[in-house]
């Protein structure tokens, strides 16, 4: 499995480069400046860094009970702890079986393994047929109405957001480290809203690409600092 995740890494990273190289190429076409390219790049591989952090953190979260290469696959294509832990701890509690050491029934491990690959298909499978009408409609609604049409966004980023709040708000009732995760979504919500201020009234434009990663930077700071004095 070492082998089969090196690959998949190996093909991850050939593909960003040639995205990169061929979105390079294409900006050059289109006149964009050097200079515009540059800050362009340096900005996304800053905002890249925040989900790499917790992508190694689900790396290492996953690995304590399903070893290191099924994780390291997973999380190296899709990034999303917030999907990976819920599919395996869902599966495991179906089967009565505790994550807290590494799991070494092949029944259960398969099990598992299964329901994080089948549940993840429709996300593979939808998007190229129904995002064309999607956008298509989007395109529509903003044509008629600029501002419905950003009020619907943020109502879709929202719910977006507030289908993971219950396990946020999941273990509040077993005391105090229960409300760890609500600790860190409230500095993180500060964090956000101190950068909101000095764009708005420091004037600080830049710090509008970098806002959500450094809000995810320093909640993943607080959550590894409180963590150990609650616990």
């Amino acid at each position: 499995m070492y082998i089969i995740a090196a690959l998949v890494i190996v093909f991850v990273l050939a593909q960003s480069i040639f995205f990169l190289v061929r979105a390079l190429r294409r900006g050059k076409e289109l006149g964009i400046s050097n200079a515009q390219l540059k800050k362009t790049v340096i900005a996304t591989s800053v905002f890249t860094i925040a989900p790499a952090i917790s992508i190694l953190l689900g790396v290492v979260t996953l690995s304590k009970f399903l070893g290191i290469p099924l994780p390291w696959i997973r999380m190296s294509v899709i990034g999303a702890l917030t999907y990976e832990l819920p599919a395996a701890t869902s599966t495991a509690n179906a089967l009565n079986i505790s994550l807290s050491e590494l799991i070494r029934d092949p029944k259960v491990y398969s099990a598992i393994a299964w329901v994080m690959t089948l549940g993840i298909i429709p996300s593979i499978i939808l998007p190229p047929i129904l995002m064309k009408k999607i956008r298509g409609g989007m395109v529509k609604l903003q044509s008629k109405d600029a501002k419905w049409s950003d009020i619907f966004m943020t109502s879709l980023f929202l719910g977006m957001i507030s289908a993971f709040l219950g396990m946020v708000f999941a273990d509040i009732r077993s005391g105090l480290a229960g409300w760890i995760p609500i600790f860190v979504l409230l500095v993180s919500a500060l964090t956000m809203a101190v950068c909101g201020i000095l764009i708005k009234k420091c004037k600080m434009q830049w710090l509008e690409t970098y806002a959500m990663s450094i809000s995810m930077i320093v909640a993943m700071v607080f959550a590894v600092v409180i963590t150990p004095v609650i616990l």
